[in-house]
């Protein structure tokens, strides 16, 4: 079963950016490759934590989450090589667009005093990140049964040249990006 977001950018969201960028072949249409989300922990986590917030974003993606080891030993964070220090998924396909839809419409809505995403949060190649404050705005993680809060980083991994063409493709997917905030 075809993903309605997929649907929707191949039925709707590409012809509008053919018109308005005035692409001569489809194959110029930007579109969204993957999605990354991170999550990295402080020290004073033990390795029981990272699991459960692992398992947590395993959850979250329908995807299990890749424990990710400090590259570098770095004596003023007292963080040696090799430790666990976070976990990441990405995300590509029909459950990238499944995990976009439900970000969209069902978990930014949740957020408390929600008026829209920053939309300055490009950087110069088409690709947007943003972050979570909590984990659990999302529907498939039960609060009571979290032991810490946590953030995360969610990262848009576009096609797109310039940072504009990446905005109307987000915007076109149905990104509530903040107004007046260009």
């Amino acid at each position: 079963m075809t993903p309605t977001l997929k649907t929707k950018y191949k039925d709707a969201v590409a012809p509008t950016l053919m018109e308005s960028q005035g692409y001569s072949s489809k194959m110029q249409v930007p579109a969204v490759k993957k999605i990354v989300l991170n999550l990295c922990v402080s020290l004073n986590y033990d390795r029981d934590t990272l699991t459960a917030l692992a398992e947590d974003l395993g959850k979250i993606t329908g995807q299990k989450a890749v424990i990710t080891k400090a590259k570098k030993s770095v004596s003023n964070f007292k963080l040696r090589e090799g430790v666990p220090i976070g976990a990441r998924v990405t995300l590509r396909g029909n459950r990238m667009y499944e995990f976009m839809d439900r970000l969209v419409n069902v978990t930014l809505p949740r957020i408390r005093d929600f008026r829209g995403i920053p939309a300055s949060s490009f950087d110069g190649q088409g690709n947007y990140s943003m972050g979570l404050t909590e984990h659990t705005v999302f529907p498939e993680i039960d609060p009571d049964k979290v032991k810490k809060t946590h953030g995360m980083d969610i990262t848009f991994v576009t096609s797109a040249i310039e940072d504009g063409e990446a905005k109307e493709l987000l915007a076109l997917m149905g990104m509530p990006f903040q107004k007046g905030n260009d």
